[in-house]
């Protein structure tokens, strides 16, 4: 009986030790915030890098960026 006690004592330490080396390792799927930007001639919302920016303005298309100020 002391044999199973100790060997679930063991093995509740492992888990453990496994269990906290896996919390500190930094995850390879977490992703970057980007700032997001509003389009200055639809006002939709898209990541700073996938705008296009001119004369100070961001926008989501080429298209918009020409419309803009016509």
């Amino acid at each position: 009986m002391s044999r199973l006690l100790l060997l679930s004592a063991i093995a509740v330490v492992v888990y453990l030790l496994i269990k906290s080396y896996r919390k500190n390792e930094p995850r390879q799927d977490e992703t970057i915030a980007e700032d997001m930007v509003r389009c200055a001639h639809c006002g939709v919302h898209l990541p700073k890098g996938e705008s296009i920016q001119a004369d100070g303005h961001f926008f989501c298309s080429a298209e918009h960026r020409d419309a803009h100020g016509k």
